[in-house]
């Protein structure tokens, strides 16, 4: 009997596995669904609360707030306790806060919703890195790649989903559904995900050490900035393409969507990318061939934005831009991550604070040096990149 059970735990292992980066890619998409499934109610929302539209956009920001501040709370914990009961504990939490958002009776209540759904989320997110360093290594960069590309469906998918409920219902159904899908999730988790505990040894580490741990670390303190500068250029494009495209070169909505697909499309083929060629090459080598298309694109899109050149020069050097930023984004994540085997829950931490943290300035930034032209937009994008080169060539040097 005894032999049965074996055969039948690894057989119930090998299964777990088998699913395990498409349900942490489920899991991590969770943030960008709650974020872009309900953009189309917001005017309803303003209106249902008696408010303005700049306060309901308002919950954006509270949202990505709380968020980081749940990464500051819950990694350190994910190294301490078990990441499968701090998935369920995050996924159970989000379930709950979702379902009290289609109750808010004013904007107040929905906001401070928003901030809890967020907060709480954050304790199943801020483990998935770690969850996959478990069990894939020093292929990192792979499993990373692997749920990014799959996450990324998400945000393109979502507004159109909260396009559809809208219609078909109110905007409580967007809520009810978004509850659903973390509701499946949360079963999932319960029945396929494996344990995986954080620390493995007996040492105790307070809470701030374990920060000064990550943030001392001098080896992985330039790819962290590489990753915080990279964030910023992702950012820019997020807060900006829109009034490029649509504004600078007049495209129609329909138009502007297409791009911005084709664009995300680009994303996930430079994900696709990685995971081919990052174990042969390492995490290193990709990153430098992300960096190295980055600068010419970032470059060459300063230049055509200079020159004022037509539509299609600025979608020719966006598309391979984006490509590389998210193959250097994801490759120097893997690097930082590789360096804290039992720390890896605090090192997501670090790494979601500054992301978001710089991701915030994008905005402020771009909105001092308006012109009413894309050159802003460009300009932040090239220094950002030229920053992380900066990095990098340090960290090649100092090797030597």
């Amino acid at each position: 009997m005894t032999i049965d059970k074996n055969q039948k735990m690894n057989k119930d292992v090998k299964l777990s596995l088998k699913f395990l980066l498409p349900l942490l890619a489920a899991i991590i998409a969770i943030s960008p669904f709650a974020i872009d499934l309900y953009l189309p109610a917001m005017p309803i929302l303003a209106e249902k609360f008696s408010t303005s539209i700049s306060v309901v956009e308002n919950s954006l920001s509270i949202y990505l707030l709380g968020y980081a501040l749940g990464l500051l709370f819950f990694g350190p914990l994910a190294d301490k306790f078990s990441r499968r009961k701090l998935i369920i504990l995050g996924i159970s939490g989000f379930f709950i806060a979702t379902i009290s958002l289609t109750f808010s009776q004013n904007i107040e209540q929905f906001l401070l919703l928003r901030f809890i759904q967020a907060f709480i989320s954050s304790a199943a997110t801020v483990v998935v890195p770690g969850t996959i360093r478990e069990y894939y290594g020093k292929n990192l960069a792979k499993g990373l790649s692997y749920v990014s590309m799959i996450m990324m469906l998400a945000p393109m998918i979502a507004p159109s989903i909260g396009s559809v409920l809208l219609v078909a219902h109110s905007w409580q159904l967007i809520f009810w559904v978004l509850a659903a899908y973390s509701l499946v999730i949360l079963l999932l988790a319960i029945r396929y995900l494996p344990e995986a505990k954080g620390r493995r040894n007996n040492e105790e580490v307070s809470f701030l050490a374990r920060y000064r741990i990550v943030l001392s670390h001098k080896k992985a303190r330039l790819d962290l900035i590489t990753s915080m500068m990279i964030s910023l250029a992702f950012f820019a494009y997020i807060t900006t393409i829109p009034f490029v495209y649509m504004s600078v070169f007049s495209l129609s909505e329909f138009a502007f969507s297409t791009i911005f697909a084709i664009n995300v499309l680009a994303l996930i083929t430079a994900h696709f990318i990685n995971t081919r060629l990052v174990v042969r090459k390492g995490s290193r080598a990709m990153l430098y061939s992300g960096l190295f298309v980055a600068v010419l694109a970032s470059t060459g899109l300063v230049i055509v934005t200079y020159l004022e050149l037509p539509l299609q020069y600025t979608i020719a050097m966006v598309l391979p831009l984006m490509g590389s930023i998210s193959m250097v984004a994801v490759n120097s994540d893997a690097l930082v991550l590789l360096e804290f085997s039992e720390q890896s829950g605090t090192a997501t931490a670090v790494i979601g604070t500054l992301r978001f943290g710089i991701g915030a300035l994008a905005g402020p930034i771009l909105a001092y040096f308006y012109n009413s032209t894309a050159m802003p937009f460009a300009l932040l994008m090239w220094g950002a990149i030229l920053v992380v080169l900066v990095c990098q060539l340090v960290l090649y040097f100092t090797k030597k």
